[in-house]
């Protein structure tokens, strides 16, 4: 399971974000303008930094490279930036697209994202309207191509059991379509550990089904939380 960002304290457990792997690129033209969009999962600010710089250095000969980043479950960072152009056409129009993204009907939760467009001036002003219209939709576009996942908090919970016991427990706990994370071997026991949801009513019926399966003679225990990917079905 990945942690790649600690949230302990956050209100929601689930947010989108983008798959994890290396950054999804997209280019449009608008009156001979390139706007090469860079979409990058970052974890902090230093890391959304990070692409900002790296692709100023990739990017050396391009008058524009406008940004913006939401990060957090609760999407509680946000920053923007023009980076030249007219105030207020560029990063901030990418920032709504960002914010807008809907993940599901109804539904706008991408976080942990930094958008990237570079712009190569084709020798035509677009003006205001124009430009907001550019940086918008670059980013937008790039997002409907994009592969995105769900990121769950989950509670990592032990069931101590006799090794005799265990992998029938184990199967009937798979069968009930509990996640499972890796099993451990000790001495006299063997633990199973199952990633839960994160809140009391989901916890308070997996005790409930331990309980039951092993004839009352194993308990669920919480443990740490862990942010995972979820697959978008």
């Amino acid at each position: 399971m990945e942690d790649e960002a600690d949230y302990p304290e956050s209100r929601t457990s689930i947010y989108t974000t983008l798959a994890a792997g290396s950054q999804f690129r997209h280019e449009i033209e608008v009156k001979r303008s390139r706007f090469i969009t860079v979409l990058a999962r970052t974890a902090d600010e230093d890391a959304a930094r990070s692409v900002l710089a790296g692709l100023r250095k990739e990017f050396h000969d391009a008058r524009h490279h406008c940004f913006a980043f939401v990060l957090g479950p609760d999407r509680d960072v946000q920053r923007s930036n023009d980076d030249g152009e007219p105030s207020g056409t560029a990063g901030i129009p990418m920032l709504e697209a960002l914010l807008k993204r809907e993940t599901a009907p109804g539904v706008a939760d991408l976080s942990d994202v930094a958008a990237v467009v570079v712009r190569y001036f084709g020798g035509i002003l677009l003006g205001a309207g124009g430009l907001v219209r550019a940086y918008s939709e670059s980013v937008a576009g790039s997002l409907e191509l994009a592969t995105l996942v769900r990121r769950r908090r989950l509670r990592i919970c032990s069931v101590r059991v006799g090794h005799a016991g265990a992998g029938r427990l184990e199967n009937d706990l798979r069968a009930a379509g509990f996640v499972m994370a890796e099993t451990r071997y000790e001495a006299q026991t063997t633990v199973l550990r199952l990633a839960l949801p994160d809140n009391p009513e989901e916890l308070a019926r997996a005790a409930d089904r331990v309980a039951a399966m092993s004839a009352g003679s194993a308990a669920l225990l919480p443990g740490e939380t862990e942010w995972i990917d979820v697959p978008i079905s």
